[in-house]
Order: C-alpha cells, then structure tokens, then sequence
C-alpha cells in the first residue's frame, strides 16, 4: 500500500462500512421473514387425493404477520443496541482489566500521544493501561468523550519511543478514521444475534427436556409442532450469525491495514511501526480475555489455524491480516 491515493482508499473502505453496517438490521429482519415463510410452509397446506400432504405458503399471511411482528423487532433491537452502544466503555474496560493511566505515571506515554495528536490536529484521547507483561494495545471508544488508546505494561517496558509512537499512531488512527465506533457497532449487532440464538436453543432444550408432559396433555402432534419451529427458529438464528460474523470480519480485516499505513505517515517512521508489530506477535498480551469480541480491538490478534483447509477457516474467521503479511508491507514504504 502507497501513500498516494490514501484518502481514497480511507473514503471508499469507510463508504463500504456504512454499507456492511446497515447490513446488521437488514440480517435480523431477513431472518425473521424467513422464519415465518418456514413456518407457512410446515402449518399451511392440505391432504391430496392420495392422501398425501401437500405443503403451501401463503405469503399474504407472511408478510402480514411480518408487519405486524416489525414494530416489535425494531423497537427491541434498536432499545437493547442503545443500551449497549452507549455502555461500551464499561464494557471493554471490564473486559480487559483496563484502568486509568496517570501522567505522572508515565510521562514518556503523554508524550508521544500529545505530539502525535498535534501533529494530525487531533483532541487528546484518554489514556488507559492494563498491567500484563505480554504486549499488545488497542483503541476504543465512540465518540471524543469516550476515546481511548490501552497499552499494556509489557508493550511500555520492551518497545523504544519510535516503536511505541508507531504503535500509538496505528490506534489514533482507527480513532480519526472512525473505525472504533464502527467496531463497536458491529459488536453489539453480533452480540444481540448471539443472545437471540442462545435463547432459542434454550427454549429447544427445554422443549426437549420437558415436553413430555406437554405432549400427554395436548397430543402428540402439538409436542412435535413446537420442536419444529424451535429448529427452525435455530436454523434462522445460525444463519444471521455466520453472516454477521464474516460482515464484522470482513471490516476489521480491512482497517487493519489502513491504521497501521495511517500510523506510519503519522510517526513518520514505517520500519519502527514493522519492529514494533514483530515483537508484539512475539507475545502477544490479553489473551486470557474472555470476550472475543473485544479481542478484535486489539492491534494484534493471533488466529489458531496455519495450514491447509484450517488455513483457509482461519483467513475466513479472521478479525485481523496476517501480521508477517502487515509487516512486509510497512517495510516496502
């Protein structure tokens, strides 16, 4: 990637994020759709001449009950994405141990953060640590009250002033370009379809587990009624989520690369940016964070698989590029 032509690229991936944004609701609703076309198909119909049933769908009813349902789902999403919208920053700093970084702590950090914000016109974000001795960092945040810019311990102690510029430059980065509100965005999208399908095969389980007495009161039929729409509300759930996952994916793949070419114009310096990425995926920290979806914030996030049919699930699932691909790239500045 060349500096010349950057801001396109910035103005076109940030373009191609809105559209993958509102892909989020357009998911949800689909699947809804869906659902009750699956469940016109399985209750609609009726017994042939031969005796055979023949399944219809009456997509008037769909589409009715669809209507009807809309009002309900948007207002639900829209309540529970606010909530968590606007509570991320508790949310990301419970999830990683993060705490506040003092100057007198650490001057050299205000330092360079402060000289690097000067230099792209930038306000000061705030500045948090995490006490681990593994390296990595991470920005956060929607909107200038909420910014933030997390190292850890570790990165402070290993990197030089160059390589931490670098490294602080790649996170203000992905604030100036946005990439943070979006990120959380697509968190909370992933993480309302997530709890969706957790309490759908829930209720199936207990359909399961407890239907028996259901189905002595009510007849057999209506026991097995019920199993099938829970299947198929968890078929509808399975397939939002594979795609939110690769929509969420797809758009940090991309802004990696465009935060660590951002850092290097902004520490003047690509090959201390490459360095500092070297010995990150070194020993990468924050690994014993729960949340994976925090742990796509971070500046480097190691996959599991390597090679072959692995190799190509892990690019697929991937939050981040391959590191050795990123720093082959800087040094080519």
């Amino acid at each position: 990637m060349k500096y010349v032509g950057l801001q396109t690229q910035i103005d076109r991936n940030n373009r191609l994020s809105v559209m993958l944004l509102l892909a989020f609701p357009c998911i949800i609703l689909g699947m809804v759709w869906i659902f009750l076309l699956i469940l016109s198909y399985f209750n609609g119909g009726y017994v042939d001449q031969y005796g055979e049933v023949v399944h219809e769908v009456n997509i008037d009813a769909v589409n009715y009950y669809f209507l009807n349902a809309l009002p309900w789902v948007v207002g639900g999403v829209g309540i529970w994405f606010l909530i968590a919208y606007f509570s991320n920053t508790s949310m990301v700093r419970a999830a990683t141990h993060a705490r506040p970084l003092e100057r007198r702590e650490n001057p050299r950090v205000y330092n360079i953060v402060e000289n690097l914000c000067m230099t792209c016109g930038m306000d000061m974000p705030m500045i948090n640590v995490v006490d681990d001795p593994q390296l990595n960092a991470f920005a956060s945040g929607i909107d200038k009250k909420s910014y933030t810019v997390t190292v850890t311990t570790g990165l402070l102690d290993l990197l030089n002033d160059e390589e931490l510029a670098g490294v602080i430059g790649h996170e203000l980065t992905h604030i100036r370009n946005h990439d943070t509100r979006l990120l959380i965005t697509s968190i909370v999208f992933v993480g309302i379809v997530s709890t969706i399908m957790s309490i759908v095969v829930r209720m199936l389980f207990n359909t399961f587990i407890y239907g028996g007495s259901s189905d002595r009161r009510e007849g057999k039929n209506g026991g097995v009624s019920m199993v099938v729409i829970m299947l198929i509300g968890v078929v509808c759930c399975i397939i939002a989520y594979f795609f939110t996952l690769l929509t969420r994916f797809a758009i940090s793949r991309k802004r990696e690369y465009m935060a660590d070419a951002g850092g290097a114009e902004l520490c003047g310096n690509p090959l201390a940016l490459a360095s500092a990425l070297r010995k990150i995926s070194g020993n990468p920290g924050l690994q014993d964070v729960e949340r994976e979806d925090v742990a796509q914030l971070f500046i480097v996030h190691e996959q599991g698989f390597t090679s072959g049919i692995q190799s190509f699930f892990s690019q697929m699932f991937a939050t981040h590029p391959d590191t050795a691909r990123r720093i082959e790239i800087l040094e080519q500045f």
